[in-house]
C-alpha cells in the first residue's frame, strides 16, 4: 500500500539539539505541518533536495557549522522557502545577514512554537516594534562586534582574530560564550 499525499505543508527543521527537535517536531505535526528534521548541514541539504520544503526552521550553529549557509542553499533551491533563523547566540551581525540571505524573520531561543509558527507566516515587517532607550552594554557591544568581523570574513576564526589582532584561541573562548543579556 503507497502512501497517500498529503495537503500538509512540508517543513525542515534544522538543529543539532536532538532533544530540541524531538519537542519541536511533533508540536509543529501537531499544528498540520509534515516535518522532517536533520542534525547536520549535509543531512539537512539532501532533505531539502527531497522534501523541497515550504518552511524551516535553522539554528544559527548547527555544530561547528553556520545556518547561514543552510539559508543561503535552501533559498537557491527555491526561493519562495519561508525560513526562520533560531539561535542561542543572537547578534545583529548574524541577524542583518540571515534577513540578507533569504530569512523572513530572526528568532532568539529560547522560543516556543507558537512564536516560531507566528513568525513562518510573517511577511512583513513591524513599525510598532519598540526601540530600546538603554544604550547596549560595554560586553554586549564587544560581542556585536566581533560577530561583525567574524561575519566580515566569512565566519573565517583565523582570519578574524589576525583582523581583530587577537589570539585565534581567545577569539573562539569569546565566541563560544553565550551573548551577554541586556
Amino acid at each position: 500500500m503507497t502512501a497517500l499525499p498529503t495537503d500538509k505543508p512540508q517543513l525542515l527543521l534544522v538543529d543539532d539539539d536532538i532533544t530540541f527537535c524531538s519537542v519541536l517536531k511533533p508540536a509543529l505535526e501537531k499544528r498540520n505541518f509534515q516535518v522532517a528534521v536533520a542534525n547536520d548541514v549535509t543531512t539537512a541539504i539532501e532533505l531539502a533536495e527531497q522534501t523541497e520544503p515550504e518552511y524551516a526552521v535553522i539554528d544559527l550553529r548547527i555544530g561547528f557549522e553556520s545556518g547561514l549557509e543552510m539559508v543561503k542553499k535552501l533559498i537557491s533551491l527555491d526561493s519562495n522557502t519561508q525560513i526562520v533563523m533560531l539561535t542561542g547566540f543572537a547578534s545583529i551581525a548574524t541577524a542583518v545577514e540571515a534577513i540578507k540571505l533569504g530569512a523572513i524573520h530572526y528568532l532568539t531561543k529560547p522560543a516556543n512554537v507558537d512564536e516560531i509558527i507566528s513568525a513562518l507566516y510573517k511577511n512583513e515587517g513591524d513599525a510598532s516594534v519598540a526601540i530600546n532607550d538603554n544604550p547596549l552594554s560595554v560586553k554586549r557591544l564587544e560581542w556585536e562586534h566581533l560577530q561583525k568581523v567574524l561575519m566580515q570574513h566569512d565566519g573565517n576564526i583565523s582570519a578574524a582574530a589576525r583582523a581583530l589582532n587577537m589570539h585565534r584561541r581567545t577569539l573562539q573562548r569569546k565566541l563560544e560564550k553565550r551573548p551577554v543579556k541586556e
